[in-house]
């Protein structure tokens, strides 16, 4: 009896793990079919998905249109920046991981409408009553020495509390090139649209976003005269 009663344990112990790897198998493709890897170029209903997670979370990815294009990559970078992961704008296991998460930035500031520039994880946050509404993948100073106007000078983005005194509705020429409709804060510093959004500090202090970004904040006034700039 202990034999026949060893072999229908074993019997039965075989069935469950069975069962079990089974429903751990199918649960994996089915995850796998809602949270494939995506990157640039990517399109379908998963990429649908990705740009409505993205949104519902403040990472600004433009329409949400089943194409993975470079706002999307963009959103996808910003991510990857807040839960600390690679920058590679490819939308895979641990990227999809964080966002099911809810990963998004904690912002410093409690009150007012605020724009935040977070230099540690290079994005920038717009954040109403110590709320982020809105979050964007930014490039600032790169610390690197650089020659203008006969004199060298450290690409950096100096901490502080600023506010917008200037702003130019258009290119803007400097000594350093061409700023799309900037937002100036602090000198010769300012918030503008630029062709190149790199996932690392790359700028020569002015804060970078996107082109199309940058026409998001002049169209919804979200960056008027005087609004504070925080950059921590």
């Amino acid at each position: 009896m202990d034999i026949g009663r060893r072999s229908l344990v074993r019997g039965t112990m075989g069935i469950t793990t069975a069962c079990v790897l089974g429903v751990a198998q199918g649960a994996g493709s089915a995850l796998a079919a809602t949270h494939p890897t995506l990157s640039a170029g990517s399109r379908g209903t998963a990429v649908e998905s990705l740009q409505q997670r993205l949104s519902a979370l403040g990472y600004w990815c433009g329409a949400v249109d089943g194409v993975f294009g470079d706002l999307t990559r963009q959103a996808v970078v910003a991510a990857q920046k807040v839960a600390g992961l690679t920058r590679d704008g490819v939308c895979g296991p641990l990227t999809w991981s964080a966002l099911d998460r809810g990963v998004r930035p904690v912002p410093r500031s409690r009150s007012g409408h605020v724009v935040e520039v977070d230099k540690a994880h290079q994005v920038l946050l717009v954040v109403d009553s110590g709320r982020v509404s809105r979050t964007f993948n930014t490039s600032t100073g790169s610390g690197q020495s650089y020659w203008s106007s006969g004199a060298w000078h450290l690409a950096v983005t100096p901490l502080g509390t600023f506010h917008v005194f200037r702003q130019v509705n258009g290119w803007d020429a400097s000594p350093l090139g061409q700023l799309y409709r900037p937002k100036y804060f602090n000198g010769g510093i300012a918030l503008h649209g630029y062709p190149s959004v790199p996932a690392y500090p790359a700028s020569h202090g002015c804060v970078r976003v996107s082109i199309p970004a940058m026409d998001l904040f002049w169209s919804t006034g979200t960056m008027p005269i005087g609004t504070t700039v925080l950059v921590r």
